[in-house]
């Protein structure tokens, strides 16, 4: 073998290594939840949703329908949160979107999820540092992924359903980000 073709295949190996390090967070494996609360504040996924007196019809699609407390989100443990939509599809609860802003909110966000659901991976490469930082717990039947943008100081964070959130993409456009 060619010294240059030799020193290419010892270099494969380096170059896909500093690949698989270079991917986000949100790629690499979850933190394993301790305590799966299948479901969300004890509305179990795949539970028929619909308008009551405490929640209101705030988006209406064909299959997609997302609801909101009328009295406001409630708080996170100790956390002020500035919006949470509960969605369903196919008239099945699968998902809840929260919306939050400030440093010091992220993380009594961060460690009530860590009390509740269990500690952080805190291996280097396990949670993505900079700018923009994700989070994420993988329980049986339930997934929270946590989204936080150090620069605009916004989080955003999505409990779902393992079962129905790939239904939530169905029928989308491949191009649709």
């Amino acid at each position: 073998m060619h010294w240059t073709s030799s020193r290419r295949f010892l270099l494969l190996p380096i170059i896909a290594a500093g690949a698989l390090c270079s991917l986000p967070a949100s790629l690499t494996s979850a933190t394993p939840m301790e305590n799966d609360p299948k479901g969300f504040e004890g509305i179990p996924w795949g539970a028929a949703f619909s308008e009551t007196a405490d929640f209101a019809l705030v988006e209406d699609s064909p299959r997609v329908k997302g609801y909101e407390l009328k009295q406001g989100p409630p708080p996170l443990g100790s956390a002020k949160v500035d919006s949470m939509r509960f969605l369903t599809v196919d008239g099945q609860f699968g998902r809840v979107t929260i919306r939050y802003h400030g440093t010091d909110t992220h993380k009594q966000i961060i460690d009530y999820f860590q009390t509740k659901y269990g500690p952080l991976d805190k291996t280097p490469g396990q949670i993505a540092g900079g700018a923009v930082k994700f989070f994420n717990w993988r329980g049986t039947e339930t997934e929270i992924n946590l989204r936080y943008e150090a620069r605009t100081d916004q989080g955003i964070i999505f409990f779902e359903s393992q079962t129905l959130s790939p239904k939530f993409n169905e029928g989308a456009s491949d191009t649709v980000y």
